[in-house]
């Protein structure tokens, strides 16, 4: 019998389980960290949003003659100017034309009206900041409401990269002067002359990660 071939043998299957043992054991570190990572992430997400609702609850606490209302998707509004006429809202089909401005929650303007105006929207075509995507189908024609959203219904942790920053809560008041379906609003856009505009200043869409990491 060749011993020292069996030998040898026996040695490099001792070697490469080890390896194996070895290899596979080195991976459970990663799996268990990756988990408490993503533990500690819900945990902050959750304390943020805590702290935004504090935040803009002490806003509506210190204007107690204006009526908010609380919305299912977070986010807080209160009407300037109700049309109580109207029953139809904007859907997705439709085409959007509103102004609207952004604060924070102190009241500082970050984006005026002048410099935002005019907004054409196509609803739920078109990617825009999450609250105002869902806010202004809540609305009817020639109503002006402003709205409170926390920073996951604005620019999350991202900002606009301008003026907008992380985790920023905002104030948008929003005046929404008409609606109408998208076939109707390219046949009008046919019929136009084309023209030359100045381009206006305003934020990037929104991303749709938009919760602190």
């Amino acid at each position: 019998m060749n011993y020292p071939k069996i030998f040898v043998s026996a040695i490099l299957l001792t070697v490469l389980a080890s390896s194996c043992k070895q290899h596979e054991d080195a991976r459970r570190p990663i799996s268990i960290s990756s988990g408490t990572f993503m533990k500690k992430s819900v945990e902050r997400n959750k304390k943020l949003v805590a702290t935004e609702e504090q935040q803009i609850k002490a806003v509506i606490k210190n204007n107690p003659k204006i009526k908010y209302i609380a919305s299912t998707k977070g986010y807080w509004y209160a009407y300037e100017n109700q049309n109580t006429t109207d029953t139809i809202t904007p859907k997705k089909g439709d085409v959007a034309f509103f102004d609207y401005e952004i604060k924070d929650l102190k009241g500082n303007i970050i984006y005026s009206e002048a410099e935002l105006r005019p907004q054409t929207y196509f609803v739920d075509k078109q990617e825009i900041m999450m609250g105002l995507r869902d806010g202004i189908k809540l609305m009817h024609k020639n109503e002006t409401v402003t709205f409170l959203f926390p920073s996951h219904m604005a620019y999350g942790y991202h900002g606009d990269e301008k003026r907008i920053g992380i985790n920023q809560p905002l104030i948008c008041t929003v005046t929404l002067h008409n609606f109408v379906p998208e076939t109707a609003y390219r046949k009008q856009m046919e019929t136009k002359a084309p023209r030359t505009e100045t381009p206006k200043p305003t934020p990037p869409p929104i991303k749709k990660d938009s919760l602190n990491q």
